[in-house]
């Protein structure tokens, strides 16, 4: 171990990486979808779960989950059903709790110790969020998971996730997609974008690249956060990008 607390890791070629301490993993709900057409897919979350449960056995990682809510309901289907967009945007943060309580439990289903804590006060399904607590939970060994966003309309999960990872003091934030990092264009509609493997706050900025929105972003550089963003679904993707292997693409 490393004196900052970050413990140093031998891949299998030999190269020495360093595994990030306390990290902040952002889920959108949408990957849970799987081949379902709605909610959640239990293959996918349970593969999921796996791999969040390698990562938290590694020595001194301590994780904290953000979690989307895209495959139950999002804020900006509100206007097409003649809903308003706060009323909306309560119904997104809700779904992220549904998608909470249904991670909590398969996560303990594999035997790890979780708290499920909710930015809007639910105290019969969840913790009211307060950051000394969070941080204690982590401290302990505790998997925490993060619902109903920030708390307030208008601010979608990924801000949450930047917001939390800020007040939690992660080192890291891990944004799990379903690319492989960040590219030059939409690699699903370009065949010639190239990827970035290591990529500026700036850069990222001046070429409009789409990486969160703008608010969780700003966050981020201003607090100066990295972000890894990668694909998940690569079993082992997650394992990596803790130890800081060059997977993704790195924004710092």
């Amino acid at each position: 171990m490393l004196e900052n607390g970050v413990n140093e890791h031998v891949t299998t070629n030999g190269k020495r990486t360093h595994n990030a301490k306390r990290v902040l993993l952002k889920l959108s709900g949408e990957a849970l979808i799987g081949k379902e057409d709605f909610g959640i897919d239990s293959e996918v979350i349970m593969e999921y779960v796996q791999q969040i449960k390698e990562i938290v056995k590694l020595d001194g990682v301590e994780l904290a989950i953000v979690i989307g809510g895209g495959n139950i309901f999002r804020g900006r289907q509100a206007k097409s059903l003649g809903i308003d967009r706060v009323s909306g945007d309560y119904m997104g943060m809700l779904a992220t709790v549904m998608n909470g309580i249904a991670l909590q439990n398969t996560l303990e289903k594999v035997g790890l110790y979780t708290r499920l804590i909710s930015a809007v006060e639910m105290p019969k399904i969840c913790e009211p969020y307060i950051k000394r607590r969070a941080i204690r939970h982590l401290e302990k060994g505790r998997v925490i998971i993060f619902a109903a966003g920030t708390g307030h309309p208008y601010f979608t999960t990924d801000t949450a996730a930047s917001l939390r990872a800020i007040e939690i003091e992660a080192d890291v934030l891990l944004k799990a997609t379903r690319v492989d990092g960040v590219y030059t264009a939409d690699p699903e509609k370009d065949p010639n974008a190239t990827k970035y493997d290591n990529i500026s706050f700036s850069q990222v900025i001046d070429e409009k690249l789409n990486v969160m929105d703008m608010t969780a972003f700003t966050l981020c550089q201003e607090n100066k956060l990295p972000i890894r963003i990668f694909d998940m679904n690569q079993i082992g993707n997650l394992r990596k990008a803790i130890q800081g292997e060059p997977i993704g693409t790195l924004v710092s």
